[in-house]
């Protein structure tokens, strides 16, 4: 191993326990804690118990009677963990958790999370070391330093996240190819909306690529046709009582509500969609929506487009995973635990940085730029220079502190999805192909 490689490897043990050390400390100290685990855990066990996830009152109850109700839980805290959002196939994955009491659940589902994330870290690492490892390192090491919520919140994301990342490494390096689709269906039964832009890519792609794509959605299927099937006979309208929480949440003031009246849409763990930014404008689901898809549309095509007219390879497949990752970010509901996908986009960085010029030096401000704004620590900090501005709560200085608080993320995101999809295209239509790289 070269002195590069081994500073390398240096910096991501670094980000490594930082992220560790930080992640469990605040956890340990924040009153909200966990909350994302227990979304998942308790309308489980409902599951288990012969009573209805979906319905707020049972999960609620059994949630008390099990002594997680604590009485410094906020209402949004109440409101979240009773009101169940995720599909049945997502049981598939809880119910080993749901099994055991709280304490060992949740210590292992944080344990999860962290090999999870930190061995998604080392195999992106991996892919981008052979272009400049020490740059590789530093760059997700940064992002490690600032991923926190993932254990604060206790969300799936962290697992999803590096499960998709362990895919594409699998995929593009032809190794290990089924523990691969394995982890890829993983990802897509817990959070579709996370892994089904890399799934697609896959499937787009074509030759070996889009047998795994298909192989993992086989696989998906049947790791989802139990839950699902248990799910509809114990509890037969789980569909109407899925969309009342759906609605509940998404309502002016929920929890999962974009728009500036948003009970949990704004500060740290905000919502990164475009939804976002139109609500700012205008507080109508029917119209920040469907500009939010309007926006994305394109992109999408231009993603689709570009994949269909060329060959894969391991270079164009390393942009078209970074331009996805992203793009997932921006037309549905998604958080600041989820833009850790950024993951996905250090090799395509890295290897742009390491061409030298104009375009590596803005891919890595780009990069960079993408991960303060959604990075868990920088963000805070932004946060508290807004905060310092004392702007007043109404009128044009309360339009100008919302704009501030939600502005900056999606923007970012947008502009580095448009960027590597531009180099996408440019790597796929204006350089021969025998001048690229093979992998």
């Amino acid at each position: 191993m070269n002195q590069g490689r081994r500073d390398g490897l240096v910096l991501l043990m670094l980000g490594s326990i930082v992220f560790v050390l930080l992640g469990v400390a605040l956890e340990s100290a924040v009153p909200s804690r966990d909350v994302d685990f227990r979304v998942m855990y308790y309308p489980a066990r409902c599951l288990i118990q012969h009573q209805d996830p979906y319905n707020p009152d049972q999960v609620m109850s059994l949630y008390r009677a099990e002594g997680g109700d604590a009485r410094t839980d906020a209402d949004k805290i109440r409101r979240m963990v009773s009101g169940y959002v995720y599909l049945p196939n997502a049981f598939t994955f809880t119910i080993p958790f749901a099994l055991l009491p709280w304490g060992p659940a949740h210590i292992l589902w944080q344990a999860v999370i962290v090999a999870c994330y930190l061995l998604a870290a080392f195999l992106v690492w991996d892919l981008a070391a052979q272009f400049a490892p020490v740059a590789a390192g530093a760059l997700i090491c940064f992002l490690l330093v600032n991923s926190e919520l993932l254990l604060v919140t206790s969300n799936a994301a962290g697992i999803v996240l590096s499960l998709c990342a362990v895919a594409a490494w699998t995929f593009l390096r032809e190794r290990l190819a089924l523990a691969g689709v394995f982890c890829l269906a993983i990802a897509l039964v817990v959070k579709p909306q996370d892994a089904g832009l890399v799934w697609l890519y896959f499937l787009m792609a074509g030759g070996t690529y889009r047998k795994r794509a298909w192989q993992t959605l086989l696989l998906t299927v049947a790791l989802s046709l139990p839950a699902v099937l248990w799910v509809g006979h114990a509890v037969p309208h789980w569909a109407q009582e899925w969309h009342m929480n759906m609605a509940i949440a998404e309502a002016r003031g929920g929890t999962s509500d974009p728009g500036p009246a948003s009970l949990a849409g704004h500060g740290l763990a905000m919502v990164l969609s475009l939804q976002s930014v139109v609500s700012v404008f205008s507080d109508n689901p029917r119209v920040y929506n469907w500009v939010s898809y309007l926006v994305f549309a394109p992109l999408l095509a231009s993603l689709a487009f570009i994949t269909f007219r060329t060959r894969a390879t391991q270079t164009r497949a390393w942009l078209a995973l970074a331009a996805a990752a992203v793009m997932t970010l921006l037309p549905v509901y998604h958080r600041q635990y989820d833009a850790k996908l950024l993951l996905l986009t250090i090799p395509a960085c890295i290897m742009l940085w390491a061409g030298g010029g104009a375009i590596g030096r803005l891919a890595m401000f780009i990069n960079l730029a993408a991960m303060v704004f959604t990075g868990d620590l920088t963000w805070a900090v932004c946060l508290s220079l807004i905060n310092r501005l004392h702007l007043a709560p109404t009128g044009f200085s309360g339009w100008v502190s919302i704009a501030l608080q939600t502005f900056p993320a999606p923007l970012m995101l947008l502009i580095t999805a448009i960027f590597y999809l531009w180099i996408y295209a440019r790597q796929s239509f204006r350089v021969p192909e025998e001048s690229e790289a093979a992998g």
